[in-house]
């Protein structure tokens, strides 16, 4: 597989995804279509629609993470397909949690055929991206790896959930500290990506030392993807981010940079007490970034998302590949981890 075509790449992990969904007739084939607008395969009225499905940058992990430890990626297809469903379930959910009307430029899914459908659809998906995993035995992998794989994609799946829980708990929370935020970051972001990396170490049959390594690597990675989204809803710009400027401020979101002010900043009372308003006009968004960036708040944000991009890299480079393509998949891990420092979008 040439790694580098992503586009090749992106139609192949679709092409899994959509193998791994039930071929249905009937009233029951809107039930699946409701889950293909979700994924963006469908418009809202449920006729097909061509829309980007993104950078997909989970299941290419799971590849290039099976090419780095010597193995086939066109056998961790299914494992790619299975962790981007896996992805799109939780969004379905995180949606309802949310109360989010939109995500993608689109009416959610929940939004649209309400909160029971939305629930069922989901549960539905969490159960397809078990299925696509399945499929891994098709590719001929051994029934042992095959399970291997399936219990450890359950684990992580709690992580997910651990993290979700803490997500939600910390709402209106304004004792918690940076501490606190990466271990709640730690599981709702970074053990997928993490996952995604180890997993396709795990495909590949590797030894416990790869599988570790390309599993701190996806870790880094994903704790330093969600810091920088925490910097790009404060001060992201929304041409590029697709969202409007500031606006984890108007939503009130306790964010990274957020801790990091109520933690250090001498002016965190005040903060604070905007903080705890219904709501968030313009001028209270303006007087509350003014003291992030008297904080300097962003600066310690970014510092903290190269650390672990740093890391990243020296989880790399613990990498011992034995042929040319796993070095060069090992490149390409380190290529991609390079293009998301310090990202716009």
């Amino acid at each position: 597989m040439n790694m580098t075509a992503t586009p090749d790449v992106r139609y192949q992990i679709q092409a899994e995804m959509r193998a791994a969904f039930p071929v249905v007739e009937g009233r029951l084939s809107r039930f699946y279509a409701m889950q293909e607008y979700h994924l963006g395969w469908r418009n809202e009225d449920l006729t097909p629609a061509d829309a980007d499905p993104g950078k997909l940058i989970r299941p290419q992990l799971v590849l290039l993470a099976c090419a780095a430890a010597g193995g086939d990626p066109q056998q961790a297809l299914p494992l790619a397909a299975g962790i981007q469903l896996l992805h799109d379930f939780s969004l379905i959910h995180d949606d309802i949690e949310d109360d989010s009307a939109m995500r993608r430029g689109r009416r959610t899914l929940w939004h649209i055929w309400g909160l029971a459908h939305g629930i069922n659809a989901g549960d539905a998906m969490f159960v397809i991206a078990h299925l696509a995993i399945h499929r891994l035995s098709e590719r001929g992998l051994p029934a042992e790896r095959v399970l291997s794989i399936l219990r450890r994609f359950d684990e992580i799946i709690l992580r997910i959930c651990e993290g979700q829980y803490l997500d939600l708990s910390f709402e209106g929370d304004l004792s918690i500290t940076p501490a606190d935020y990466l271990t709640m970051i730690g599981g709702k972001t970074a053990a997928l990506i993490a996952g995604a990396a180890e997993l396709g170490a795990r495909a590949a049959g590797a030894d416990g030392e790869t599988v570790a390594a390309l599993a701190d690597f996806g870790r880094a990675v994903g704790l330093a993807f969600q810091i920088e989204d925490d910097i790009l809803g404060i001060w992201g710009a929304p041409e590029q981010t697709g969202k409007p400027f500031a606006a984890d401020l108007y939503r009130r979101k306790v964010s990274l940079p957020v801790v990091h002010a109520l933690t250090h900043s001498p002016e965190r009372e005040r903060l604070a007490d905007l903080y705890r308003q219904p709501t968030l006009d313009e001028a209270a968004v303006m007087q509350a970034m003014a003291i992030l960036d008297a904080a300097g708040s962003r600066a310690f944000c970014a510092a903290m998302a190269n650390e672990h991009h740093q890391d990243a890299f020296k989880a790399l480079d613990r990498l011992n590949p034995a042929t040319a393509a796993a070095a060069a998949a090992r490149n390409q891990l380190r290529s991609l981890t390079q293009r998301l420092i310090g990202r716009q979008a």
